[in-house]
């Protein structure tokens, strides 16, 4: 692995572009590859050894491009399949956790309401970090809703109803924060606060992310030399259409990150 090479990310769609917006504001330097796993979305309602297949085949197509990190910005494939790519590859693999810790450290009074794909609320290692940081949270699987960011619906009269059925059954007056548990969920933080209370936090894991991967490429000398601005390469497992979509949630990602 070089200085030069390229880092890796990866999603399911179009979500962790939200991740790589954050990361490369840090990191303008960099060369980054981000492939989303767009012909086999979503991931959240799959079960773990399919999730994991489809991984393992995906980030297939990042590594032949010798990249030296990655980052599966993804928690839906971070649970399912992290432990398998940190064994098939001698890159430094960096997963994403929903921000259940920070809730939890930084709780005043109220509950913690989780946001995530069913699977994610399922896997061995949600249920750990809850079992350890859970004492005032509430896990809320949604499914469907990462569906509405990978059709581009931010705001629709559709996303608003399901928001509120998703929500009705909690007292919005007693929630602390909410931790969105899906990298797609961040694009729709606006769309969020309008069924919440003022002062609510949505809190996400892209800064915690950011600083383990600068503090992991530093102990490893793989900090890329020089000014200049690195490229960012935007790829698709699925049609030119849905490359198309990576695109333009790439660029909203910019404004909105």
């Amino acid at each position: 692995m070089s200085k030069k090479q390229a880092i890796g990310f990866f999603d399911s769609g179009s979500g962790g572009l939200s991740v790589l917006a954050v990361v490369r504001k840090r990191l303008p330097g960099e060369d980054f590859i981000y492939l989303g796993d767009s012909a086999n979305a979503p991931y959240g309602t799959k079960d773990d050894e399919t999730v994991r297949r489809l991984v393992l085949a995906a980030v297939r197509q990042l590594a032949d491009r010798n990249i030296k990190a990655l980052v599966v910005a993804c928690n839906t494939a971070t649970g399912a399949a992290i432990s398998a790519l940190r064994e098939a590859y001698d890159f430094p693999v960096l997963g994403i956790e929903p921000a259940l810790k920070t809730a939890a450290e930084t709780h005043t009074a109220g509950q913690i309401l989780v946001m995530a794909t069913p699977l994610t609320i399922n896997s061995k290692n949600y249920r750990e970090l809850h079992s350890r940081f859970g004492q005032h949270a509430i896990s809320l699987p949604c499914p469907g809703l990462m569906e509405f960011v990978e059709r581009e619906d931010l705001d629709s009269p559709d996303l608003h109803a399901y928001l509120d059925r998703l929500l009705s059954p909690f007292d919005r007056e007693q929630l602390d924060s909410i931790v969105l548990g899906c990298t797609h969920y961040l694009f729709l933080k606006k769309a969020l606060a309008r069924h919440l209370m003022p002062g609510t936090r949505l809190l996400d894991s892209n800064d915690g992310l950011t600083r383990q991967l600068i503090r992991t490429l530093e102990e490893k000398n793989l900090m890329t030399d020089g000014p200049s601005e690195g490229a960012v390469t935007i790829l698709c497992t699925g049609n030119q259409e849905k490359l198309s979509h990576l695109k333009r949630m790439w660029a909203l990602a910019q404004d909105l990150f």
